[in-house]
């Protein structure tokens, strides 16, 4: 039988039970206008800003109780976050419009969050806790003239949860569920989940504490073939995180955060075929804690806001060699600086400005017992860059809008690099249509693993990146239903690729020569159709050049419904279809890489939720993967099947 009639099939099956479940009892929402502030740094109402800026909003967490940030992203047009549907040890690949990891900026609150030591000087999403996450906004499109090198194919601002207005108030939590493959199924294999935080108010000072465990077990990071069954590769994750904001009056506060975040996880290495014991797995351990403060002062005709924060991170793998009977240690690590001060000015209600300067310090060092590995000295391995840039936004009477600007950086390294950004809208008052077009550049500096590993190349000169985009927005049936679409052009040059001497097979990071492309559409529908049902649906396409094609589907759909059953019963469906996408691996045999083409899937999942006590105790239960898709995420790993979980909120 068809696999896309057997998925809608099932999508729709889920929703009718929800149906089933309906009684008279209503729950009325109030439909508020948005706010965003990812394309401004400030606040901006959506139908001023000249972006289409998707949000997963607290709402949406809600309702997918136990999803990490990496599964609630994957559901965003624009976006496939590779890999989170393998072990969940498995790193994870960001793309956005053709664009890899590096070239897609993660902030937290606003700060920008790197790890110096990877290849790609991205963020580890693995690391952070869905539950501590209050909403997520995603910006598309070249945004290094806010945001600096790295925002080349879009920005991904993350923002915590903040202290609540009551003197202490407080939550906590507990999950369970299974953790199988399509093909193996144990209940044995175990997903838990637990946690809490605390927070208050007290007249000038609030506060917020939050602490988060997760432990999973039973999968083998390797896909078991040729009748080997490879070892369970466990899962560990801890948090904690802690704010502090002091209101020295009504003008003048100061926040101050840290967090602490860890992963422990197994992998099977090159020699780690065998079963062997627990004593001669391979493993892996990322530590990273970040700290800082942001003093906010408001005035008469504006605002103050100076971002500083630092981060250490320490990734450190042991790995056993069957080889010589040797287990190998290697430790990766970082550090980044980051202090954005920015100013924001109010000339009348039609025009704003904001100037800034941003300095960002990056090192790295590596130490390793394998023969084979790096060893990097922290001292020679660091860059730093100094940004001074200028962002107008202008909001007319009749409806058109301008949001424009540049950024001059200054690297240690390569010197000056000049970006801008050219973002008109119009909004038409006689019918409920926005018009957005933009044309912006970014540029993405090589990493310090390429430039100081021994696969380095010191002669790598920074990705330059273009986008053109335009495309509408509409709110029809009293803003019940929303449209919107963005086509997209992408241009880079300089790409920064791995190349490997086919006689030698010594490699080496290189830039490759010419233009690399990358064109598509981004669509999204939300329907309000009741008080109580909601559907949301998306679509990407995406086609890109030969060099960027890895993970990347051409085709991507997303199809949701929240059902409010009643005022205590909530249940939503989820459908997601990801079209074939090229992959590669290397061969022991010949020692060549090979291309491969994995095929496409479809995807059901689904969440119940019940009330026993309003705005106290909530439970909960959902099922991923409902049909048990057979499929492959990475060519070489193992997959997730239908696996289910069981959870209780409480809050007091």
């Amino acid at each position: 039988m068809n696999k896309n009639f057997i998925g809608v099939a099932m999508f729709f099956i889920g929703f009718t039970g929800c149906l089933v479940a309906q009684n008279n009892k209503s729950t009325a929402v109030q439909q508020l206008d948005e706010v965003v502030i990812s394309d401004s740094k400030f606040e901006l109402s959506r139908e001023k800003s000249g972006k289409i800026i998707s949000v997963i909003s607290a709402r949406d967490i809600a309702n997918n109780p136990g999803q990490s940030i990496a599964k609630l992203l994957n559901t965003v047009a624009g976006i496939e976050i590779n890999g989170h549907q393998n072990g969940a040890g498995k790193d994870l690949g960001v793309f956005m419009r053709g664009g890899r990891s590096r070239q897609v900026l993660v902030m937290i609150d606003g700060v920008p969050v790197t790890d110096g030591s990877q290849i790609s000087f991205q963020y580890d999403l693995r690391l952070l806790s869905a539950d501590q996450v209050e909403r997520v906004e995603i910006l598309r499109g070249a945004s290094s003239v806010l945001y600096g090198s790295g925002a080349a194919t879009g920005v991904i601002n993350i923002v915590l949860k903040k202290a609540k207005s009551e003197t202490i108030a407080g939550s906590a939590y507990v999950r369970s569920g299974s953790n199988n493959t399509f093909d193996n199924k144990n209940q044995n294999n175990i997903d838990f989940n637990s946690g809490f935080s605390v927070n208050g108010r007290s007249q000038k000072v609030n506060y917020l504490f939050g602490a988060d465990v997760l432990e999973m077990n039973g999968i083998s990071q390797v896909a078991n073939s040729n009748n080997q069954i490879f070892e369970a590769d466990r899962m560990s994750r801890k948090n904690v995180m802690a704010k502090i904001g002091v209101d020295f009056s009504t003008k003048f506060n100061i926040d101050f955060f840290g967090n602490i975040d860890r992963i422990y996880n197994d992998y099977d290495g090159f020699y780690d075929n065998t079963g062997a014991s627990d004593t001669k797995i391979n493993n892996f351990t990322s530590r990273q804690q970040r700290f800082g403060f942001i003093p906010k002062y408001k005035y008469k005709k504006g605002e103050f806001v100076l971002n500083n924060s630092f981060s250490n991170t320490n990734r450190n793998f042991a790995e056993f060699s069957s080889f010589n009977n040797k287990t190998f240690v290697s430790d990766y690590k970082s550090r980044s600086v980051n202090v954005d001060g920015f100013n924001k000015y109010v000339f009348s209600n039609k025009m704003s400005a904001v100037l800034g300067v941003q300095y960002q310090f990056h090192d790295m060092g590596i130490e390793s017992t394998n023969p084979f590995g790096d060893n990097v000295r922290r001292e020679n391995a660091k860059f730093n860059m100094v940004d001074p840039y200028l962002n107008f936004v202008y909001t007319s009477d009749f409806g058109l809008n301008l949001n424009a600007g540049a950024r001059l950086n200054n690297h240690s390294q390569y010197g000056n690099q000049l970006v801008y950004n050219i973002n008109p809208s119009y909004k038409f008052d006689a019918i409920p249509l926005k018009l957005l077009a933009s044309v912006g550049t970014a540029f993405i500096t090589p990493g310090l693993y390429q430039l100081y590993s021994q696969y380095s190349n010191l002669n790598l000169t920074p990705e330059r990146n273009r986008t053109i985009e335009a495309g509408f927005e509409t709110s029809l049936l009293s803003k019940k239903l929303r449209i919107n679409s963005v086509a997209f052009f992408r241009e880079q040059n300089n790409f920064i690729g791995f190349f490997t001497n086919p006689v030698t097979f010594a490699g080496n990071y290189v830039n490759i020569e010419g233009e690399t492309k990358a064109k598509g559409v981004e669509t999204e529908v939300r329907f309000v159709a009741t008080d109580k049902i909601t559907f949301n649906a998306n679509y990407t396409f995406t086609e890109v050049d030969d060099a960027l094609k890895r993970l990347i589907p051409k085709h991507k759909i997303n199809a949701a419904v929240d059902y409010q059953v009643t005022s205590r019963f909530n249940c939503n469906v989820n459908w997601q279809y990801t079209d074939q996408r090229n992959d590669a691996f290397f061969d022991g045999n010949t020692f060549k890489s090979v291309q491969t083409v994995l095929g496409a899937y479809r995807l059901i999942n689904s969440t119940i939720q019940y009330k026993l006590i309003p705005n106290r105790l909530n439970v909960f239960a959902n099922v991923t993967n409902a049909t048990n898709e057979a499929f492959i995420e990475n060519v070489g790993f193992s997959t997730r099947g239908r696996n289910f979980r069981f959870g209780v909120d409480l809050k007091f």
